[in-house]
């Protein structure tokens, strides 16, 4: 990998398995709030922070939609869940952060959740001390797609965005760090690449061995 690079990372999706997990939940609580196409609801709410989700589940169910309620139920629904079965981590991850930290590569994270809780899930897995930088979605006003938490992100760990990649599994992901100037690299999760994504990103890989050996050759 050309030194002088660096890497920033999402979470959700990239780093912890979590996604369908959160599915899982919002699925789950559907029935008790009587809502249909719960997973169309939710596609669109991958990558974004909560004032933004608050919106999109607005628009989807109309105004009078429960957010403040809906969301505090899933939120314990998914603590119980990783309480008892722990959050998984993706294949890969720590193998490609220890590569990066052998190379001495700076490292960041940017993610749209609250930084208080990506802080608490990094370190419960181990992996906190790998990001010099760390960013959430509470610390800026607008969420991903828009490129401010990806600037943001750059700025903290002192780093030029068009010399850092960013991995990202969200099309709202990719969307951010293409706006903001970067490297973008899609590992997808839930949502398959699109030609958009393609197009946006410089390389669509499976997972983050692949990840790995992709910047080996960089």
């Amino acid at each position: 990998m050309t030194m002088g690079r660096a890497v920033i990372f999402d979470m959700d999706g990239v780093i912890f398995d979590s996604e369908r997990m959160v599915l899982a939940c919002w699925e789950q609580l559907a029935e008790k709030y009587q809502l249909s196409r719960m997973r169309e609801a939710y596609i669109p709410c991958i990558g974004v922070n909560d004032a933004r989700m608050k919106e999109i589940m607005e628009a989807f169910y109309g105004e009078d939609f429960p957010y403040a309620a809906f969301r505090k139920e899933t939120t314990a629904l998914f603590r119980e869940m990783t309480a008892r079965e722990g959050l998984p981590v993706k294949k890969g991850v720590r193998e490609l952060l220890e590569y990066l930290k052998k190379e001495k590569v700076p490292v960041g994270l940017a993610s749209s959740t609250r930084v208080a809780v990506v802080t608490e899930e990094l370190e419960a897995a181990g992996l906190y001390d790998y990001f010099q930088a760390v960013t959430g979605g509470d610390q800026l006003k607008r969420s991903k797609p828009e490129p401010d938490i990806y600037l943001m992100a750059c700025r903290k760990l002192g780093v030029r965005p068009e010399e850092t990649y960013a991995v990202e599994d969200s099309y709202n992901g990719i969307r951010s760090a293409y706006s903001a100037g970067m490297l973008p690299l899609m590992v997808p999760d839930l949502l398959p690449p699109t030609e958009e994504m393609c197009e946006k990103s410089v390389a669509v890989l499976e997972d983050l061995v692949l990840v790995r050996e992709w910047l080996e050759r960089q």
